[in-house]
Order: structure tokens, then C-alpha cells, then sequence
């Protein structure tokens, strides 16, 4: 079966976020844009993913839940898993060694945690942004370790990239690398590329988007769709 998935979006949690794309909004908004499964991967926590994962239910698409974690040298990568209670701990941790920075709401934008119903219910103070105190390479192996999928986010890109900040990709066991750009610029080894939104703001949700073909479904599929490369764009399989 063919879905269409966005592995990579934010929320209001996120600083660089707008305070209008609540979780729910983004399951709204990836809904009506025709995405079957979706993930929710705001800059080092979990916080929004318990009203995430309701707003999916009630729109009917499958959750992938995540976080987009900023490594020791300043380079993003996404850590998915198919089990809130897992991403809920796993998000918990890299907060745990995150510089202990209160966030400058003015300077960088508010970290607002909210229920389903877009209620806030608290303002994150520790500084989101910043970089964890773990090295690229360990936070592969320990985002594999917790049976999670580990993606280099935006490989291509000049800044926060794994190919920016090292000049290269390591050889590690990724689960796939995302790419702004299809075909990628950037050598990619092999492995499986996906498109995301990196959606910060509603009008982003829906704009990259790749397809994946498994006969399984939610985040079964996506394990198994990445470990098979049946990715395409736009109906043209990546081979």
C-alpha cells in the first residue's frame, strides 16, 4: 500500500515555532494536505507529543512520534518511535543534558506545551535550542538502541546539517537521511532519502512530502519502507 508520509514537522513547543501551530492544528493541517502518516519532531522534547497523538486519532492519520535532537556539534537529527511512552522517556533524557540556559522568550520565541484542545499548559523554561550533551555518533547508536529510527535531518543543507558541520556523512547504520533538495546534492551512501516539511509554521505542513510503499502499517511501515527503499517523490521511485 502506497502512504504518504511527513516525518518531520514542529509546534509551539518549538522556539523557532509559531505559537499558532498547535498540535492539533498540524494534525489538521497534514490531514486536509492528504498525509497518512506524520510525525511531530520539536527541537529536543517530547511535551506536545500526549495532545499529538489524540489530534491524530480524531483526524484519523497515524502518529510517528520524535523529536528533533541537536547534538554536541550542532547538528540535527530526527529520533522517531512508534510508542509515545518510549519518545515520552527517550525526550525526557535529552532534556536531562541539555544546558541548564532559561529561554529567552523575547529573543527566540516562546516553548509552549498544550493539550488537545490547544489549552497551554505550561511555558517550557530550560532553552530548547540548544546543543545535548551527546556526540553525533552516540546519539545514532543510542536512538537505534532504544528500537527507534535514527534520520540525519536535512543533510543538505548549509547550516545544522551533518555535511555542513563535519564536511561529510559518517558511515553509521542510519535508518534513511532526509534531503531538502531530489535529487540530493550531497552524497548520501546509500541509504534511503526522504522529503520533510520542517514545518515552524502553518502554512509550512505539507510542503516536502515522499511516499513509501509496505504492506504494513503506521510506523511498521515506515521501518520497513526505509529498510527496503521503497521511498518516491511525486510517483517516481528512488532507487
Amino acid at each position: 500500500m502506497i502512504y504518504c508520509i511527513d516525518l518531520h514537522n514542529h509546534s509551539c513547543l518549538s522556539p523557532c515555532g509559531s505559537d499558532d501551530l498547535l498540535p492539533a492544528v498540524l494534525a489538521m493541517e497534514a490531514a486536509d494536505r492528504g498525509i497518512d502518516i506524520l510525525a511531530l519532531t520539536d527541537h529536543n522534547s517530547t511535551r506536545n507529543l500526549p495532545a499529538f497523538s489524540e489530534a491524530c486519532e480524531i483526524v484519523g492519520i497515524e502518529p510517528i512520534f520524535g523529536l528533533e535532537v541537536t547534538t554536541i556539534e550542532e547538528i540535527h537529527v530526527l529520533s522517531l518511535f512508534g510508542s509515545l511512552q518510549e519518545a515520552m522517556r527517550f525526550g525526557s533524557w535529552i532534556e536531562s543534558i541539555l544546558p541548564p540556559i532559561r529561554n529567552n522568550a523575547r529573543l527566540f520565541g516562546n516553548q509552549l506545551a498544550c493539550d488537545v484542545s490547544g489549552q497551554e499548559v505550561e511555558e517550557v523554561q530550560l532553552f530548547l535550542y540548544g546543543p545535548a550533551d551527546i556526540s553525533f555518533d552516540d546519539l545514532v547508536e543510542k536512538t537505534l538502541g532504544a528500537g527507534a529510527l535514527v534520520i540525519p535531518a536535512h543533510i543538505d543543507r548549509p547550516a545544522n546539517s551533518v555535511t555542513a558541520n563535519l564536511g561529510f556523512l559518517p558511515p553509521l547504520p542510519y535508518s534513511a537521511v532526509e534531503s531538502i533538495a531530489i535529487p540530493p546534492t550531497v552524497d548520501t551512501l546509500g541509504h534511503a532519502v526522504i522529503q520533510g516539511s520542517d514545518a515552524h509554521y502553518i502554512g509550512h505542513v505539507g510542503r516536502r512530502r515522499c511516499f513509501i510503499d509496505s504492506p504494513l502499517t503506521g510506523f511498521a511501515a515506515v521501518r520497513d519502507a526505509l529498510g527496503r527503499k521503497a521511498v518516491s517523490y511525486l510517483g517516481t521511485h528512488n532507487s
